[in-house]
Parts: structure tokens; C-alpha cells; sequence
């Protein structure tokens, strides 16, 4: 007799497939935050992998070759659509920068999704990496947060729709425009998973109409 099969629940359904560029960057401790945040980790290397995803990630590394990345792999305009149509996206980093309308400091093409203009490498180079609490004047949610920056660019000039959620000396960190987030530093390097959880709280709709097959 052949055996039966195992019914899936409903949490198994609920689940949420969230992406994480896997062109450059630390893919496996996003992938290990997610997971304890309750989400099924796929990394994305062509269009087809962002099918059926209820967010993205991407990651901290090198802008330069993260944005030429983008491009060879076909990405930069299926990111925009997946976005565009309501998908949660989440830029660390490198991938704030590529988030961003524009960037200073050798600019680099970014995909135009938040509206800050970012500056690069304005921390300093490697070895002026550091690591900050959260501003005690951040929103709630957010003061006491360890943040570890690293080659860490500034956002600036925000546009009106920008909430600065979090700032370190005074300077916005963790920003949010609708159901894109931005870090300037690295929320995968600590145990500390808030930064992934905001960004599953904004993928709650599941798989963006159009982009699940």
C-alpha cells in the first residue's frame, strides 16, 4: 500500500520565501537571520529567482561589483519590477547604496528604488570599521540596536517620503520608504534580528501579484 502523504500545514504555507543576492556578500548569515525569523531562505542569482518571493535582500559587499553584477546576470530590471509591484525589499550596506536614487563618492548605477542620495565610503576605509549603538533618540523600535559598520556609505538628502527610523551620532543609519528598507551597516553580523524581522513585517502580503508564476 502506498504510504500516504504528509499533509502540509498551514504554517508550512504561511511561510515566506525571502531572497538574498547571492552576487557578493555575507548570503549565508542573512539566510541564517531569516531562518530564525521564521522565513525559507533562496539565493537569487537570475530573474527567475525572484518568482514567488515575498522579499529581498541585498546584502553589504562591493558596490562596484554588486551593480556589474547586477547588470550581467540580467537583474537590474526585474529587481525594479518585483519592487515597483509591492515587494519588500531590504538594502545592507553595499546593497543601501544600490537602493539609493543616486550615489557620490565614484558613483556607482544604482536602481533609483529610495529616495537618499548615497555617499559612498564616507566612514573611512576597512580598518576604520566600527560598531555603535542606536541612537537613544532613534524610534522606539530601534534605540540600543548594536550596529556594525564596515566601509559603511552616509544616506543624505532625503526625499519627504523617507522615515529615518534609526540614526547613530545623529546620522540616519536605518531608513524605510514604504516597503523598502535601507541600513548603513551590517544587521546579519550580530544575533540582534530586527532588521530582518521589519523587513518579513512588510513582506506579510506574501508573493507579489505578476511575480509568482
Amino acid at each position: 500500500m502506498a504510504a500516504k502523504r504528509k499533509r502540509r500545514t498551514g504554517g508550512d504555507r504561511a511561510r515566506p520565501v525571502v531572497g538574498v543576492l547571492a552576487i557578493q556578500g555575507d548570503v549565508e548569515k542573512h539566510l541564517a537571520a531569516l531562518e530564525r525569523c521564521g522565513a525559507s531562505g533562496r539565493r537569487v542569482l537570475v530573474p527567475a529567482d525572484l518568482v514567488g518571493l515575498s522579499a529581498l535582500v541585498l546584502p553589504g559587499g562591493e558596490s562596484t561589483t554588486i551593480s556589474k553584477g547586477l547588470d550581467r546576470h540580467g537583474l537590474v530590471e526585474p529587481i525594479r519590477a518585483f519592487a515597483k509591484a509591492g515587494g519588500a525589499v531590504l538594502g545592507t550596506c553595499a546593497g543601501a547604496i544600490l537602493l539609493a536614487r543616486s550615489s557620490r563618492n565614484h558613483p556607482v548605477p544604482t536602481l533609483g528604488l529610495l529616495d537618499v542620495e548615497a555617499l559612498r565610503n564616507a566612514y573611512g576605509t576597512q580598518v576604520d570599521s566600527f560598531v555603535a549603538p542606536a541612537d537613544a533618540s532613534s524610534r522606539p523600535a530601534w534605540r540600543g540596536m548594536e550596529c556594525v559598520f564596515i566601509r559603511a556609505p552616509r544616506l543624505v538628502d532625503p526625499g519627504r517620503g523617507v522615515e529615518v527610523l534609526a540614526t547613530v551620532d545623529s546620522e540616519p543609519v536605518l531608513v524605510r520608504q514604504g516597503r523598502r528598507l535601507a541600513c548603513t551597516f551590517h544587521p546579519e553580523l550580530t544575533d540582534d534580528v530586527r532588521v530582518h524581522a521589519a523587513l518579513l513585517e512588510l513582506a506579510k502580503a506574501g508573493p507579489i501579484g505578476g511575480m509568482d508564476g
